[in-house]
C-alpha cells in the first residue's frame, strides 16, 4: 500500500500543476448544470434541480475517463512508467494508484454539483445528499478504470477520441437529458445494463428516495461495480503484460 499512497501523491502533484484541466473538469459540467436549470427546469420535472444535480454529477464523471487516461499516457511516453515497473511494484498498486488519485477530484466535482444544486433547492440539502455524495465514490469507478484501461494501451493522441465515446455514451444513455419512456424496448434494455444509465438512477434514487431498495438501489449500484470491476481487472491485465514485455 506504501507505494500505492505514494504513486497517488505524486499524480495528485502532476495534476495540480495542470489547473487548466481541473477548470475544465469542473466549469464546463457547472456551467450546463445551471444552464439546463435555468432554461428548462419550469418546463419540465427532469430539470428541476432533485434530477438534475444527480444527473450532472454522472454526466461529469465520464470526463474523468479523459482524465485518467490522459495522465496515464503521458507517463508512458515520458517512460515514467517504465521506471516504476522496474521498481518491484506490483500490477495492482499500478492501478490503484491512479485510481486513487482520482477519487479525491470526483468528491470534489460531487460537493461542488451538489452543493449548488442546494443553493438553487434548498430541499435538497440533508442526510440523502451526503450519502449521495459518497455513492457518487462507487458510480465513478468504472469511468475511472476505462480511463486507466484507455491510458494502459492507447497513445496520448488516442485517448480524447476514446474518451469521447464514453462521455457521448454517458450524455445519450443516460436518459438525463431526453424523456426514454418512448424509445424502443431494445434500447431500454440495453441503457438498463450499461453502467451509464446506472449510474444516474442510482444518484437521482438515493437523492430522492427509493421506493423499492432492491430496484432502485441494489440493482444499479451492484451493475455498476460490476462494470467497475471488470476495467479494473483488464487494466490490472495489461500492466501486467506490459511489465513483462520488459
Amino acid at each position: 500500500m506504501t507505494k500505492t499512497f505514494t504513486l497517488s501523491k505524486r499524480n495528485l502533484k502532476e495534476i495540480v500543476r495542470d489547473p487548466l484541466s481541473l477548470i475544465f473538469l469542473l466549469a464546463l459540467p457547472l456551467f450546463m448544470e445551471l444552464l439546463f436549470y435555468f432554461i428548462f427546469h419550469s418546463l419540465t420535472s427532469q430539470f428541476e434541480m432533485k434530477n438534475l444535480a444527480p444527473g450532472i454529477a454522472a454526466f461529469s464523471q465520464a470526463f474523468i475517463t479523459l482524465f485518467t487516461g490522459l495522465l496515464i499516457s503521458v507517463d508512458r511516453s515520458t517512460s515514467f512508467l517504465t521506471r516504476l515497473f522496474v521498481s518491484g511494484a506490483k500490477p495492482h498498486e499500478f492501478i490503484f494508484g491512479y485510481a486513487l488519485t482520482m477519487l479525491p477530484i470526483t468528491l470534489f466535482q460531487s460537493v461542488l454539483f451538489f452543493a449548488v444544486g442546494g443553493i438553487i433547492d434548498p430541499d435538497l440539502f440533508g442526510w440523502r445528499m451526503l450519502l449521495c455524495i459518497a455513492a457518487s465514490l462507487l458510480t465513478a469507478l468504472p469511468f475511472i478504470g476505462l480511463g486507466i484501461l484507455f491510458g494502459s494501451v492507447f497513445p496520448e493522441k488516442s485517448i480524447g477520441g476514446m474518451a469521447s465515446v464514453i462521455i457521448t455514451a454517458q450524455s445519450l444513455l443516460s436518459g438525463m437529458w431526453f424523456p426514454i419512456d418512448k424509445l424502443s424496448g431494445a434500447v431500454l434494455a440495453a441503457m438498463d445494463w450499461l453502467p451509464f444509465k446506472n449510474a444516474a438512477d442510482l444518484l437521482k434514487n438515493i437523492l430522492n428516495g427509493a421506493s423499492d431498495p432492491v430496484g432502485d438501489i441494489l440493482r444499479p449500484l451492484l451493475i455498476v461495480l460490476a462494470y467497475a470491476a471488470a476495467a479494473l481487472v483488464a487494466a490490472v491485465l495489461v500492466f501486467k503484460k506490459k511489465m513483462r514485455s520488459l
